[in-house]
């Protein structure tokens, strides 16, 4: 049993199909592209990482070589200046930094700094932080930048720059003397550092569901393409039981469909075959048995004993009626005509007026819209079905039932209904529950079963039910929807 979200259609299916390929494929490739990314990412924020340790290893070693009257005269000059992306100051202590959380990329830098001032500078006390700027804390009254001249933070660490304002500080404190702390902060230049990197980016997003629309438009104007054929042989199938005369099917397309529909041609012609051979053998046996019948007849009118020749003449009389059956029931289920409109109430009511000039009792209710089916076929099914309510019951009484999907025929005949285990025996051929094999007393117990075939040839169902207050009820079902 397929699963309740899985089309149940080949079309549909289809089209999942390679919707999900698409989409694994293009996720597999976000995946490597990303893994890619961040390790193009890293390497960059290694290489700068190192480029501002060295930096900073330099301005620390100039700033020591200083006289100490003159760091804070120059580190001024240098602050007026601008053009360069660092802020130094020497403090009395060591400020405090809001310091942000981070991964690989702060991990990377922080390592690459402490290695390279250890290698330049020696074994001096540094802690490498990052701070916003909003947060960040200078000089040693730990003002803000929004409380410094605007050359000093703008020129210096480039603030007016929109882009570069958004990126996160680098603040390196390193100890010079017990009282004395380089300060240096600066810009990681580097596009997302510290940033939450998404795992689709919005770019990479957009063309992921182009990617997917022009497959699923392609999809299913391609798929609707290659499954029509496979439709015609579906719809063909289920048509073949009602109208085994349909034309045949094109044989042509891509092989494996022209195969198909080859192989179904060759089976509709098969079984129109045998029903040809079938009608021809009945007619045969018919023509045959009536000669040696009629010649039985003038025998048996010879006998001296009329006794015995009435009972004679009752069998002979049982036996042509049997042959007639056969014959009958072959002619009522092999019937070549198109499909057209039939208004079935003025058929049963038709029917209604012959029943009402043998002096049955029939009623009508109910309305129905024109139907599409085998005039001739139905109305026999029809007449059968009405045939056989007036014979067993007191009356009949005929309801119709119409809905855009099914017809519905509801025959009552308010007699003593049928045993429900002999429900299902009165469609078979020869088989009536009233013993007597006169045609006067029991018919010849073939309508039922020829009625049911021509529901089912319209794609209906006929069914016997007994209702507690009205008897059997026969219920004829004819559908709308893909009918005759």
């Amino acid at each position: 049993m397929s699963p309740r979200w899985l089309p149940r259609s080949l079309r549909g299916r289809f089209v999942l199909l390679m919707v999900a390929g698409v989409l694994l494929a293009q996720l597999g490739s976000q995946l490597v592209w990303r893994g890619q990314a961040q390790a193009l990412h890293l390497e960059l924020v290694e290489r700068v990482a190192r480029s501002l340790a060295a930096s900073v290893s330099s301005t620390v070693r100039y700033v020591g070589a200083l006289p100490y009257e003159y760091r804070h005269l120059v580190l001024d000059q240098l602050r007026n200046m601008g053009g360069q992306r660092f802020f130094v100051s020497v403090n009395s202590r060591r400020l405090a930094v809001n310091d942000l959380p981070g991964g690989d990329d702060k991990a990377l830098v922080v390592r690459a700094f402490l290695r390279t001032l250890q290698r330049e500078l020696g074994d001096v006390e540094t802690h490498v932080e990052f701070s916003r700027p909003e947060d960040l804390r200078v000089l040693n009254r730990e003002l803000q930048l929004n409380e410094l001249p605007p050359r000093w933070a703008d020129f210096v660490l480039w603030l007016d720059d929109a882009s570069a304002a958004s990126l996160p500080l680098l603040v390196v404190q390193v100890r010079l003397a017990d009282d004395e702390w380089l300060y240096v902060a600066s810009q990681v230049p580097v596009p997302g550092f510290l940033g939450e990197r998404s795992l689709l980016a919005p770019e990479r997003a957009l063309a992921l569901f182009a990617t997917l629309a022009a497959v699923l438009a392609a999809s299913l104007v391609g798929v609707r393409w290659l499954t029509q054929p496979l439709s015609a042989v579906a719809r063909a199938a289920r048509d073949l039981g009602r109208d085994l005369w349909h034309p045949p099917l094109p044989e042509d397309g891509a092989t494996e469909i022209a195969a198909t529909a080859h192989a179904f041609n060759r089976m509709q012609e098969r079984l129109q075959g045998y029903l040809d051979d079938r009608a021809r053998l009945f007619s045969a046996i018919s023509h045959d048995l009536k000669t040696p019948i009629t010649r039985l007849r003038l025998r048996a009118e010879l006998l001296p004993d009329e006794r015995l020749r009435d009972k004679f003449v009752a069998d002979l009389d049982e036996l042509n009626l049997m042959v007639q059956g056969a014959l009958q029931s072959v002619k009522d289920t092999d019937i070549h005509e198109n499909p057209e409109p039939v208004d079935v109430a003025a058929v049963l009511a038709h029917l209604g007026e012959d029943l009402d000039l043998r002096g049955r009792a029939f009623t009508l209710s109910g309305q129905a819209q024109p139907l599409r089916a085998r005039p001739l076929a139905l109305r026999r099914c029809l007449a059968n079905l009405i045939d056989n309510a007036a014979f067993y019951g007191e009356r009949v009484e005929v309801e119709l039932e119409d809905t855009p999907e099914r017809l519905t025929v509801r025959l009552y005949d308010y007699g003593a209904g049928i045993p429900e285990a002999a429900i299902e025996q009165v469609f078979q051929p020869y088989v009536r529950l009233e013993r007597s094999r006169n045609r006067n007393t029991g018919g010849s117990g073939l309508g039922l079963g020829i009625a049911r075939h021509i529901a089912r040839a319209h794609g209906g169902e006929l069914t016997l039910h007994n209702h507690p207050q009205r008897g059997l009820e026969a219920r004829l079902q004819l559908p709308r929807t893909g009918a005759a």
